[in-house]
């Protein structure tokens, strides 16, 4: 409403008012914020052994607040809060089998109006469950022998135990031990059978995009979160560069896993591709600040191309 201001134009006709607008407006509320907008999406409240999955989001949504205007939210909420954001950077939202029917019903809508996410929705590697590592196996990668039905048990290498694992699941959660006799009823409808592998430690490879940023192992095989630094070489840089070039995340962070056999040989464990737990906290302040600054650079590249 313009400000009114009644005005008599002739004291002897004081019934005579004119009115008329102010030549000042009435101010505009200012915008509720000048900077980008992110729906940051992770569960504060899950739990998974050995690492902290609060206090990594904590720190790196914190970070992103020096450049954009931060939320953050629940993932089973993603899908009504998305639209009003410019992006949403999913971190750790826990194991997407928790809340599957949300997840798919967020997908779905992101692909289909293109909202920019944060890792980008069309990777092939965990995001889309574990069948891709049965896919590279047959493939010939340099992957844990892996089977997804029962025809290629055979090709799995003779060993005391097999490990059953569900296609869609994270953190260890529903994986079991069985002999080779119980191979024979073992219903693979869900689930990717390996053989259970030795090996002398687990490596992890930590990319932003296609840019590697550092590299952390687990030297006890019994304690697979207790992180220390890892200098890899050239044959472990094309290892891992492998796989992240055979995925298709444009925009995201991703986690290469593998094993050290005691055959000196590299296997692909998994690709972490949708929100890979990043143990900042094994990291010196250099190489974590190197990372956030990539982290956060990669983040400001989706919003400008796009």
């Amino acid at each position: 409403m313009c400000g009114v201001t009644p005005v008599i134009l002739d004291e002897a006709r004081p019934d005579e008012l004119r009115t008329r607008c102010s030549a000042v407006p009435t101010p505009r509320r200012p915008p509720l914020s000048a900077k980008p907008t992110v729906l940051y999406v992770t569960d504060l409240a899950y739990e998974a052994r050995g690492r902290r999955y609060c206090d990594e989001d904590i720190f790196l949504s914190s970070r992103l607040r020096e450049d954009f205007t931060v939320a953050l939210a629940h993932p089973r909420d993603a899908l009504a809060l998305a639209d009003g954001f410019d992006v949403v950077v999913v971190r750790n939202s826990g194991p997407v089998a928790r809340h599957r029917a949300e997840w798919e019903a967020f997908r779905e809508h992101a692909l289909r109006t293109g909202t920019r996410v944060f890792n980008s929705l069309k990777g092939r590697g965990d995001m889309n469950g574990k069948q891709y590592l049965a896919d590279l196996s047959a493939e010939g990668y340099p992957v844990i022998p892996t089977a997804d039905r029962a025809g290629d048990l055979d090709r799995l290498p003779q060993v005391a135990e097999y490990v059953v694992k569900p296609r869609f699941g994270a953190d260890s959660e529903g994986i079991r031990f069985v002999d080779r006799a119980a191979l024979a009823s073992a219903d693979l409808g869900d689930v990717l059978v390996q053989p259970k592998v030795d090996f002398r430690y687990e490596v992890s490879f930590y990319f932003v995009g296609q840019e590697f940023q550092y590299a952390l192992y687990a030297p006890h095989p019994e304690r697979r979160w207790e992180m220390d630094w890892y200098e890899p070489d050239e044959a472990d840089m094309a290892f891992a560069r492998r796989f992240v070039e055979w995925n298709s995340v444009e925009h995201g962070v991703q986690r290469v896993d593998a094993c050290r056999t005691d055959s000196d040989e590299l296997l692909l464990v998994e690709l972490e591709d949708l929100n890979p737990y990043l143990s900042l906290d094994a990291l010196d302040d250099r190489t974590r600040e190197t990372f956030t600054a990539a982290f956060v650079r990669a983040v400001q590249h989706l919003l400008a191309s796009s």
